[in-house]
C-alpha cells in the first residue's frame, strides 16, 4: 500500500495501490481497445435507474478475453497493465499461434509465467480447465455459470471462490459472498485467485477522488422531506422512525435483511445462504 504526505486534513487518511511495484505496461494494446460512452447509470431511454453514478474520468475499453476459447495452445503473459473498468489488473498474453489477448491476471502472476486452457490442463495457478478435474479445496476465480458461458463469478480483485464438494456431475462452490451453489461440473474455471488483492484496503480519502472514479454523493434518507424518502421530515435531526432499514422505495436493505425473490430461478442451485455481517466465514 501507498501512503501519502499529510499535506491537507484528506490527504492524511487518503492510501493507494503501489501500482509501480506490479505493473509492467505503459500503454495498453491498441488493437484490443476501443472507445465507449459509459452508462453512468442509465437506461437505453436515458432514464436514471442507478443512482450516485455520472461523471468520472474519461476511460479506454480494453477486450478482456472471458470466453476463453483458445484451448490446448500455451500462452506467455507479456505485461500486466491497468485496467480502469475493473479493480483487478489485466495480463497481455501472446498465444503460441501469436495472437494476443487481454485475459484477467492471478496472484502472483509474473511476465514469463505461462498457462495453459486445456481439460488436460494441470491444477496450477493460472491455468483453467472444468471443475470435474479440480481436487476438493482448489482455490478458482473467473468461473463459468454454464458451460461455455463465458467467465462470470469471482472476477473482482482478490476474490476466489473454493471447490468443497464434487457429486452427480455436480460442484458445490463456496463464493466469495460465502454462498455455496452448485454449478455443473462441466463448467470451466481458473485456479488461483484474482490480482490486486490489497484494493479494499485503499482509503478514497476525499470527496474529489470518488469524482475522479464517477461516483456521485450520497443524500441520507432522514435528511430529505416526507415526500422524497420515507425516513425524511421531523422537527430538527430524526432517526429513521421504523424498525427496518427500507430503500427510497419501500423495500427492505441492509443488516443482514434478505431481499432475494423467494422464487427466483436460480434458487434450486444455493446450498446455502449467504453470511452477513462481519463475522463472515
Amino acid at each position: 500500500m501507498k501512503s501519502y504526505k499529510p499535506t491537507t486534513k484528506s490527504r492524511r487518511q487518503m492510501t493507494g495501490i503501489s501500482f509501480r511495484d506490479v505493473l509492467t505496461g505503459d500503454s495498453p494494446l491498441k488493437s484490443l481497445t476501443s472507445g465507449f460512452k459509459r452508462d453512468v447509470g442509465r437506461n437505453n431511454r436515458g432514464r436514471l435507474t442507478v443512482r450516485h453514478k455520472g461523471g468520472g474520468h474519461k476511460r479506454m475499453f480494453r477486450e478482456v478475453d472471458f470466453m476463453y476459447d483458445k484451448k490446448d495452445i500455451p500462452a506467455v503473459v507479456e505485461t500486466i497493465e491497468y485496467d480502469p473498468n475493473r479493480t483487478g489488473f489485466i495480463a497481455r498474453v501472446c498465444y503460441k499461434d501469436g495472437e494476443r489477448r487481454y485475459v484477467l491476471a492471478p496472484k502472483s502472476v509474473k511476465v514469463g509465467d505461462t498457462f495453459l486452457v486445456s481439460e488436460k490442463a494441470g491444477v496450477v495457478v493460472g491455468n483453467r480447465l472444468p471443475l470435474k478435474h479440480m481436487p476438493i479445496g482448489t482455490f478458482v476465480y473467473n468461473i463459468e455459470i454454464k458451460p461455455g458461458g463465458g467467465a462470470a463469478l469471482a472476477r473482482s480483485a482478490g476474490n476466489f471462490a473454493e471447490v468443497i464438494a464434487l457429486e452427480g456431475g455436480v460442484a458445490n462452490i463456496k463464493l466469495p459472498s460465502t454462498e455455496v451453489r452448485k454449478i455443473s461440473e462441466n463448467a470451466w474455471a481458473s485456479v488461483g485467485a484474482v490480482s490486486n488483492d490489497e484494493n479494499w484496503l485503499v482509503t478514497i480519502g476525499k470527496a474529489g477522488r470518488s469524482r475522479w472514479l464517477g461516483i456521485r454523493p450520497t443524500v441520507r434518507g432522514s435528511a430529505m422531506n416526507p415526500v422524497d424518502h420515507p425516513y425524511g421530515g421531523g422537527e430538527g435531526k430524526q432517526g429513521r422512525g421504523r424498525r427496518r432499514a427500507i430503500t427510497k422505495w419501500g423495500k427492505p436493505v441492509g443488516k443482514g435483511q434478505k431481499s432475494r425473490r423467494a422464487k427466483k430461478y436460480s434458487n434450486i442451485f444455493i446450498v446455502s445462504r449467504r453470511k452477513v455481517g462481519k463475522s463472515r466465514s
